[in-house]
């Protein structure tokens, strides 16, 4: 049996426990839980499968398993004690009777599609030969180091600001906000990018650039920035941030003359 086959078979017996926790918990966003643990669990199997137990390997996996633990975390805690996220009630309501096998299938498959194409780069680094490390890994390190930095402080600058009742019904513009619209998703891109840098290190490295294109295109044209802003777009205050803040990118927010 093929190292590929053994990590699908993995991962099809992983997203199928968790949508039986979704029906359990009635909560189909737990998916949104799975996510980062999905990732941890295919980096280290694929790394105890390859036996190659290279620094290159141990590396990715501590990095794979920093923010797989520290994102999974966050949103049981961002999720506990509320309702469901309103994307997944909308499609629970949407779907009706189709509703359990459209989420098998569009929620928990689909998702599995995607975490096989994302960590594409980490498969690559874990059954390549141990090699020193070089440049290019120090390099893909630093900006695994920055879009941590972007997706953890963007995260908790945005919890620390809903916890004031002061700013009920307010839409955050400070901190890392004020440089991007979404610095969380944009940190995330980043740190899947060092990745595929990371991988560039290794022999056919390059083939693992799928991950962070695809992870990319799911951010910027899917799942992420374009459902989320079509939710923000009533709020008040919206139109002027959007004007004066990058949606994506960071950079100095642009002063408007009103």
């Amino acid at each position: 049996m093929s190292d590929h086959l053994i990590l699908l078979i993995i991962l099809f017996v992983f997203v199928n426990i968790w949508f039986i926790i979704s029906l359990i918990t009635k909560r189909n966003d737990v998916a949104d839980i799975a996510w980062g643990l999905g990732f941890i669990l295919l980096t280290w199997s694929s790394f105890l499968i390859a036996a190659k137990y290279g620094t290159r390997g141990i590396l990715t996996g501590l990095l794979i398993s920093i923010w797989g633990i520290r994102l999974a975390w966050h949103i049981h805690t961002r999720n506990k004690g509320k309702d469901e996220d309103y994307r997944y009630l909308a499609w629970r309501k949407q779907w009706g009777k189709w509703f359990l096998l459209r989420s098998y299938l569009q929620v928990f498959i689909l998702q599995g599609v995607f975490l096989y194409l994302i960590i594409s780069p980490v498969l690559r680094i874990n059954k390549s030969e141990d090699t020193p490390l070089i440049w290019l890994d120090m390099l893909g390190l630093t900006i695994w180091l920055i879009g941590f930095y972007f997706e953890a402080v963007g995260d908790a600058q945005l919890v620390r600001f809903k916890k004031n009742a002061a700013n009920k019904g307010k839409l955050l513009q400070d901190g890392l906000w004020a440089f991007t619209r979404h610095p969380n998703y944009f940190g995330e891109v980043v740190q899947w990018w060092g990745i595929g840098i990371i991988a560039l290190s290794v022999k056919d490295g390059w083939m693992g650039m799928i991950g962070p294109l695809t992870i990319t295109f799911l951010i910027l044209k899917v799942s992420g920035i374009p459902m989320l802003e079509k939710n923000m777009e009533s709020h008040p205050d919206f139109k002027n941030y959007k004007e004066k803040t990058n949606a994506f990118f960071p950079r100095m927010p642009i002063s408007r003359k009103d």
